[in-house]
């Protein structure tokens, strides 16, 4: 009953038999609460340091209960004044805690100038996008690349554009070519562009990238290891930058309803705008599997089209396909 005065119960129990009884010796309150002897003295000992024993005056070298009303209300004062000295304390800390922030902000001026916002763990992330997706007011841009979008992504991302395109906003993303080969990435775009969304693919796009309301933009902290975060920033240079660079990505692609391996008009012979940019990236010197990553394909899907590619350019070997794909004017 009287724990929360710090007064625990066997320790409650010695007290009580000491105001029934107050001549009881500890080997009478060890038999009467069955308790041993040790217990007992422990038990004294507390009630001694917590003012609820003192001596007595009518047989010297013992102690006796003091009673509930002075002795409890003791304990009580006590603890308020500790209380009172912990907010104070705890006063002072907030005090300090606030100088401290304020001398950090004027050693690091960048961090206010920068507007930016380390997101670390997927977690922290998803809430983030939740709360700009809710405040949007006109549109997303958005840059999706490595063509096969997970489907925990496609998951955490269909409510928050579900409400989005119910509200009117304006969805305009871009996806890789080889996201149109993932069934479920694939229904993913077709389902956007249905509720209003509007949806294209390129063959190479940049790192992933969103734009919300073209005032505060959301790019991974290092496109090649997503497990360091995102930043989240605001500042105007860097988005208008970021919206610039959505824009002409968005010019290049193709919309989702349009075959992205149309030929080029001006030759019978031509090559898809993917074809061109596999031969580029390897002529580049980048090797087969880099080519994939940025294509969004399969190593094993590179080396198909580049055999295909050196058919048709009748060449026995890639740097004889090279020449004769820069004289055809595909490079």
């Amino acid at each position: 009953m009287l724990e929360a005065l710090g007064l625990e119960s066997m320790a409650e129990a010695v007290y009580r038999e000491l105001l029934l009884h107050p001549n009881d010796s500890v080997t009478a309150l060890s038999a009467r609460l069955v308790l041993s002897e040790t217990e007992v003295r422990s038990c004294v000992d507390k009630l001694a340091d917590m003012k609820l024993l003192e001596s007595s005056r009518e047989v010297p070298g013992t102690l006796r209960a003091v009673s509930p009303e002075i002795g409890l209300e003791t304990i009580v004062r006590r603890q308020e004044t500790e209380l009172l000295r912990r907010q104070e304390e705890l006063a002072r800390g907030k005090v300090a805690v606030a100088r401290a922030v304020a001398e950090f902000a004027q050693l690091c001026p960048s961090a206010d100038m920068d507007c930016a916002e380390r997101l670390v763990g997927l977690d922290a992330i998803q809430a983030r996008l939740e709360t700009l997706t809710r405040d949007l007011s006109q549109e997303c841009l958005a840059i999706m690349p490595g063509g096969a979008q997970s489907q925990a992504s496609l998951d955490a991302s269909r409510p928050l554009d579900e409400a989005a395109l119910y509200r009117g906003i304006r969805l305009i993303t871009v996806y890789q070519d080889s996201a149109r080969n993932d069934p479920a990435t694939l229904a993913y775009a077709r389902w956007m562009s249905k509720l209003g969304g509007q949806v294209r693919t390129s063959p190479v796009v940049p790192p992933r990238l969103l734009v919300f309301d073209r005032h505060t933009a959301v790019v991974p902290i290092d496109p090649a290891n997503s497990r360091l975060g995102a930043l989240c920033t605001s500042a105007p240079g860097i988005v208008a930058s970021l919206t610039a660079l959505f824009e002409r990505t968005w010019e290049s692609a193709v919309p989702l309803g349009v075959n992205p391996k149309r030929r080029t008009a001006d030759a019978p012979d031509g090559i898809s705008s993917a074809e061109r940019e596999l031969l580029k990236l390897l002529a580049s010197g980048m090797t087969d599997e880099a080519a994939g990553n940025r294509l969004g394909v399969s190593l094993r899907t590179v080396r198909r089209q580049m055999a295909a590619l050196m058919k048709r350019l009748n060449a026995s070997s890639r740097f004889e396909a090279g020449l004769k794909a820069a004289q055809r004017g595909w490079l």
